[in-house]
């Protein structure tokens, strides 16, 4: 299987599910201290099915313990605890080969980033990236049960804007009100921006390069729509999710397609 799929489709809006992977290399296999479980537990599951809502798509195969796309590229390969959630990842250090070749896996994803990012921008004028992830919500044990984070703190859906430039606020804030409105799960969301992720170095790399020509909407759900420690997800929770961000997408597509021709 390729380490990621992009996916040219007929949209401005560009859907990324760079956690979604869960391959590492064969090679890596025999380093790796982890059980599949707990590398489940911290990749961001669903998030291709999520992708679907637009036919220009990105997803990663390859599981971010391997390279982790959305950290700077000193920081790609987790090799402290305190780079992976106190998670000791490797059994050993890795052999500088084996990292070296991670690392082109970093860099090829990149480059073809940017040979993507540019055809977007040839054909629609702008764009808008949906940077697709998950977050966890039950990490704390008390008297052995897993107890919920404080929901002042974890809004359901968090949206990642910090870095895209001022030009794109307006557009920021319509997205965010539009999918605010939906129903998801019998209810509105709660849908906040930048309480618990302000956006990761994807979003980053994207505004340094491209973000005169479009934004990046790191968007965060909160699995409470699957058990995070099992992996058995509740679908027609998941369902809502995608009916209701197909509907925005679609709406951010028309008003990206107005701008072009202001």
């Amino acid at each position: 299987m390729e380490p990621f799929i992009i996916s040219e489709g007929d949209s401005p809006v560009i859907a990324a599910a760079i956690h979604e992977g869960h391959l590492i290399r064969d090679e890596l296999l025999p380093y790796l201290n982890l059980e599949e479980h707990e590398r489940s537990r911290e990749e961001d599951p669903y998030t291709d099915y999520l992708s679907e809502v637009s036919p220009s798509r990105v997803i990663v195969n390859v599981s971010r313990f391997e390279t982790d796309l959305n950290r700077p590229r000193s920081k790609a390969v987790y090799q402290q605890p305190e780079d992976a959630w106190g998670l000791q990842v490797w059994k050993t250090p890795l052999p500088p080969e084996m990292l070296h070749q991670s690392l082109e896996t970093y860099d090829a994803f990149y480059r073809r980033m940017d040979g993507f990012l540019k055809t977007a921008i040839g054909r629609f004028g702008h764009f808008a990236l949906l940077d697709l992830h998950t977050y966890n919500h039950r990490r704390e044990i008390h008297e052995g049960k897993t107890e919920e984070a404080d929901a002042a703190e974890n809004p359901e859906v968090n949206m990642g804007t910090a870095y895209n430039l001022p030009q794109w606020k307006t557009l920021i804030q319509k997205f965010i009100t539009t999918f605010s409105g939906a129903m998801i799960n019998g209810k509105a969301p709660d849908v906040r921006e930048n309480v618990k992720f302000k956006g990761g170095e994807f979003q980053q790399w994207v505004t340094r390069n491209y973000g005169k020509h479009g934004l990046v909407l790191s968007i965060e759900f909160k699995k409470t729509f699957m058990d995070e420690h099992t992996g058995i997800v509740d679908i027609y929770h998941l369902r809502d999710i995608r009916r209701s961000l197909r509907f925005t997408v679609d709406e951010l597509a028309e008003e990206l397609i107005l701008t072009r021709n202001v």
